[in-house]
């Protein structure tokens, strides 16, 4: 059996932001039908320096199942390293056979965009302009490629990072795109009347406050994935209409909403609805266009595999990547 092995500059080649917007509305589709599934992560601390990560999942639709490993290290920031590396395993349903290992790190750098592109699509107001994103690492850049995409009349980026030069840096790359790009010292000052607001920090505590948040605004919060890491206040979150990739994962990891839920501020119901419940008209989306939604976001096995599954059909049909035998089959009968 021959396995294709796809690395991050492939990934990169073969799975445009466009592309992967559509890769994962077709997820979350699916997933709000019963077409995708995926049990709980699991995660093994490896002290002092990281975790690693174990994400199980399969795609009825697509035939798919598989497995995203990777090693979390939050150490490597400002190294040649990033955070996040592993390899998503991708095995076909008919026999189990892997037919995939594609580069985690890349996979998961776009992918986060794209799911939040089709958030904010769905959920953010009409006729948004603005930009705010707070972060200024590996998927600030991948939000601002994705709000590109999803914010037609995007003219305008305000960025804050705890570095300032990383923001400095960020803002003259949206300039170079053609956009009104400007790094601000603080935080606050890069919300304030932002349409759209991306969180994508390593901060295990508050980045974002309610009170900075004007009427209509969208936040896309992706940053803190795990307990006990978040980036928003409890004012922030009580006072939006939230939505959630998963409702068993944020149920589970997503101190976003369980840090406000344990204190009072917010109900069990808070919760609108999955993303995917919204795109397939199950759950009400935006009421009015005074409401703050927010859409948050701890990363799904399923949307690995369904852009690796992306990926590694487009490498079949371009004849690229690099196949190797790897694995068994049963020579004759089978053992005597």
């Amino acid at each position: 059996m021959k396995t294709l092995f796809l690395g991050a500059e492939a990934v990169s080649e073969l799975l445009g932001m466009r592309e992967c917007i559509g890769v994962m509305e077709r997820c979350f589709r699916a997933m709000a039908r019963g077409e995708a599934g995926f049990p709980p992560r699991f995660a093994m601390p490896h002290p002092p320096k990281g975790a690693l990560g174990m994400m199980p999942g399969y795609l009825r639709y697509e035939g798919v199942l598989g497995l995203k490993a990777t090693s979390v290290f939050p150490g490597n920031a400002g190294t040649r390293y990033e955070s996040h590396q592993g390899a998503v395993l991708l095995f076909e349903e008919e026999h189990g056979s892997l037919v995939a290992a594609v580069d985690a790190g890349a996979v998961t750098r776009i992918r986060t965009g794209g799911a939040s592109a089709v958030a904010t699509r769905a959920l953010a107001r009409r006729g948004s302009a603005s930009l705010s994103v707070l972060g200024s690492g590996t998927q600030a850049m991948s939000h601002l490629d994705a709000m590109a995409e999803a914010i037609p009349g995007l003219s305008t980026v305000r960025v804050w990072s705890r570095t300032p030069s990383n923001a400095e840096r960020f803002a003259l790359h949206a300039r170079g795109r053609g956009l009104d790009a400007r790094a601000f010292e603080r935080a606050e000052d890069a919300v304030r009347g932002a349409d759209v607001v991306c969180t994508v920090t390593g901060s295990a505590s508050p980045v974002l406050m309610g009170r900075w948040l004007g009427h209509g605004a969208h936040v896309n919060a992706v940053g803190a994935s795990r307990p006990p890491a978040r980036e928003l206040d409890s004012d922030a979150v009580k006072l939006s209409r939230l939505y959630v990739d998963s409702r068993a994962s944020a149920q589970l990891e997503a101190d976003d909403y369980l840090v406000p839920l344990r204190e009072g501020a917010i109900g069990e119901g808070h919760i609108v609805g999955e993303i995917g419940e919204v795109l397939e008209g199950t759950a009400p989306g935006r009421a009015s266009d005074s409401d703050v939604t927010l859409f948050k976001s701890v990363g799904l096995a399923v949307e690995d595999l369904a852009a690796a599954a992306f990926v590694y059909r487009r490498a079949v049909e371009r004849g690229t990547g690099a196949s190797l035998e790897f694995g068994s089959e049963r020579d004759g009968g089978g053992r005597a």
